[in-house]
């Protein structure tokens, strides 16, 4: 008896081993790390984009429902280390990765140098979010990514930006509906605002895992600005305008007030200017 009972006991802890391995217990997956960081993923499934508190500005609106598929998306911002992996590599300045060909010169990201700005070319700074970094250059980042490791990084769009950082229930944060300083960095947290190492801010985690959706440096998006969009925009996948002259940014940054740390917060930039000290970027990753 005690033997048959024994081998039933290892048969049902490798039943139930298998089925995490698998994901056949809820649906979820385990994250990735391909030697670019940890990605972690985000199921398929609805939910509601917009400003459904009221608090928020026109371009804001209307909620309306979206219906993505899953995806990953990275769990912390790109650090100056991921980004020094690229920098250095003969493929930096291979213009086939670089949006119609105009490959960024490396001494044009005035940041990198900059201690006070925890630079990627100053010591102890890996841990840090890349600063500085365009939209052209964050895409190259990542079709750069895609070639080595055969899988296809991208930026990800508005609405995958939104669903990683509140998740299905129309939280105004990525932790809750309120704020407090040890939730994120935004303006004030330092004597010298400027961008903290990925991960300092646990209790800030969005629903998926994802750290720093809020504050630090604000996020390029895929996407095309449009004020209205949300307007006209596609229930399944929509991934912005076809032309614009802008690019989407998410999430604030350390230089702006709570209020634009809103998970449903939208901002634009010009995407080939380079002197954002704000704005850096996390990669999304296609299952």
């Amino acid at each position: 008896m005690r033997r048959i009972a024994i081998v039933g006991a290892a048969l049902g802890a490798l039943a139930l081993f298998g089925a995490t391995i698998f994901g056949a217990t809820n649906g979820v997956q385990p994250p990735v790390n391909e030697g670019y960081g940890e990605f972690v993923y985000v199921p398929a499934g609805p939910f509601k984009m917009g400003d459904n508190v009221g608090d928020g500005l026109p371009r804001e609106r209307p909620v309306h429902t979206v219906d993505l598929d899953a995806f990953y998306i990275a769990k912390y911002e790109t650090t100056n280390g991921e980004w020094r992996k690229f920098r250095d590599d003969a493929g930096y300045d291979d213009v086939k990765y670089w949006p119609g060909g105009r490959v960024v010169p490396k001494d044009q990201v005035p940041y990198w140098t900059q201690a006070n700005n925890h630079g990627g070319g100053t010591p102890n700074s890996d841990d840090y979010p890349v600063l500085g970094v365009n939209w052209d250059s964050a895409v190259a980042y990542c079709n750069w990514v895609s070639a080595k490791t055969g899988k296809k990084y991208r930026l990800p769009t508005e609405a995958e930006w939104e669903k990683a950082a509140r998740g299905t229930d129309q939280r105004r944060y990525p932790w809750g509906n309120e704020i407090e300083r040890s939730d994120a960095n935004y303006v004030g947290s330092e004597t010298f605002d400027t961008g903290m190492k990925v991960g300092s801010f646990p209790k800030g985690v969005s629903p998926y895992g994802v750290y720093d959706m809020a504050g630090n440096v604000w996020e390029w998006c895929s996407d095309w600005y449009q004020r209205d969009y949300y307007s006209v925009s596609p229930k399944k996948n929509p991934k912005g305008p076809a032309t614009g002259a802008y690019r989407v940014v998410r999430g604030g940054s350390f230089f702006v007030e709570a209020f634009d740390l809103r998970t449903y917060g939208r901002g634009a930039a010009w995407p080939s200017f380079q002197s954002h000290r704000m704005i850096g970027f996390r990669a999304a990753r296609e299952p």
